[in-house]
């Protein structure tokens, strides 16, 4: 189990990147509440959303089936699939029976939580990631760092650089008009190449049988119009009633997400095109335990803007890579304890509690209130930090104590500073402990230098 305030030394350390990637993301969020505060309706939004999450997670069989069902009777084959290694073996048999082997993704972490790509391309299979974020990661050989934003963490320097070596882009050159250009030649190629497409599922309408993906570069729709086999994996907590649920969440997503007012190419895929096959595989990987989990079984709400993450001042500040689940922040916080407390316990510590990521999620998910109640199971569990556990011994011990108590806090202001400002104290790495007066609080009181 590693920890998160370990692994955050390595972003801190850069001050110039941890403040520019404090002020990008800050202002998504600023973008964010304007688009919040230009409807007055959003706060029903919200409570719209949430309930009919609510609702869906608690018929969540009957709303799957009936999506297959409808799915099917259009045209759409239908898989399922248990666990990470189920989906991967399941696309990779899909695609073996169409025959070809490239293959352009639309961005999906559910790909990256089965660690698909990885597997398909040790059999020989091309998998090229064609979002731009997600295509400049894949370059780098490096996992993306936020869910929405995946390459928010490197400068347009170094997207330059990395354009130079792979892509024979000009040295030196880093505008971004530039780059994007070069970016949209090389993927280009690989879309009028590609045997097999294969998105995500953002929403998955059971009364249609049909399923939405939303996308700001219009990739998906590129990658599913040239290849005659469309792929498209979903968990199984992606589902929706109807048509009608469908816009509350549409009105959320994006002004969530990225402060816009709708995503840019909103896609509906309801029945393939003659000559054309689609294949939807539905996923569990665990979804249904954390539905049987009745604290936290909230997570499944999630649809994946990223907002508690823009908002999250940890996550801000420490970067992505700082925590070790493959989703950083408040979200992934939560998702890592459902998935292994022992593996990833040690990210409960990126939290300051200040419940903002709560109050921006827009489907009500309580993800400031979980993690907090993750740390009150942490011993329970078993993974429990020891040096913290010494701490809050020590200070069950001074603070049900009167005499011991007062005694401690008339003697700190004559402590030496040495003793406790100094490089073994992590406060102090980049900060000063305050001086503590000669003069308590209780004593100002009882003197009357404090009124009511």
């Amino acid at each position: 189990m590693s920890s998160h305030s370990k692994a955050a030394r390595r972003f801190v350390a850069n001050r110039e990147r941890t403040a520019w990637h404090d002020k990008a993301l800050y202002i998504v969020r600023s973008k964010r509440d304007r688009m919040a505060q230009s409807l007055p309706e959003w706060e029903q939004l919200r409570e719209a959303a949430s309930q009919i999450k609510q609702h869906t997670l608690s018929h969540l069989a009957d709303y799957l089936e009936k999506f297959e069902r409808n799915a099917t009777a259009n045209g759409i084959v239908v898989h399922w699939a248990a666990d990470a290694a189920e989906l991967n073996r399941t696309v990779e048999d899909i695609i073996r029976q169409h025959g070809g082997n490239k293959l352009v993704k639309s961005k999906s972490m559910l790909s990256e939580e089965c660690e698909l790509t990885p597997y398909l391309e040790e059999r020989g299979i091309e998998a090229v990631e064609t979002d731009l974020g997600e295509r400049i990661m894949q370059l780098m050989h490096c996992p993306p760092s936020h869910i929405v934003l995946p390459a928010i963490h490197v400068k347009r320097e170094e997207v330059g650089e990395l354009f130079e070596r792979e892509l024979g882009t000009e040295v030196g050159n880093s505008d971004p008009t530039y780059l994007t250009h070069a970016a949209r030649r090389h993927l280009r190629d690989k879309f009028l190449t590609a045997d097999i497409s294969m998105t995500g599922v953002n929403f998955a309408i059971a009364e249609e049988g049909a399923f939405a993906v939303c996308t700001n570069e219009g990739n998906a729709d590129m990658g599913t119009s040239f290849t005659d086999l469309h792929i498209a994996i979903m968990g199984l907590e992606k589902v929706i009633p109807d048509y009608a649920s469908l816009g509350v969440f549409t009105r959320l997503l994006a002004r969530s997400a990225t402060g816009q007012a709708v995503t840019t190419y909103t896609s509906i895929y309801r029945r393939p095109e003659e000559g054309k096959q689609i294949h939807v595989i539905i996923v569990d990987n665990g979804r249904t335990k954390s539905l049987h989990n009745e604290a936290h079984r909230n997570m499944l709400k999630c649809i994946r803007c990223g907002a508690c993450m823009n908002t999250c001042p940890v996550y801000r500040r420490s970067g992505g890579y700082s925590y070790s689940y493959f989703i950083p922040g408040p979200l992934g916080i939560n998702l890592g304890m459902l998935r292994s407390p022992e593996q990833y316990g040690g990210n409960a510590s990126g939290c300051s509690l200040c419940y903002s990521c709560s109050n921006v999620c827009p489907a009500k998910v309580n993800l400031g209130e979980q993690i907090y109640a993750w740390r009150q199971e942490m011993d329970s569990l078993g993974v429990a930090a020891k040096s913290k556990k010494a701490m809050v011994k020590a200070m069950n011990l001074i603070m049900r104590h009167r005499g011991i108590f007062y005694a401690g806090v008339g003697t700190l202001p004559y402590v030496p500073r040495f003793v406790y400002n100094n490089r073994f104290n992590p406060w102090c790495e980049a900060r000063e402990m305050p001086h503590f007066d000669t003069k308590s609080f209780n004593t100002l009181w009882k003197q009357g230098k404090i009124k009511r």
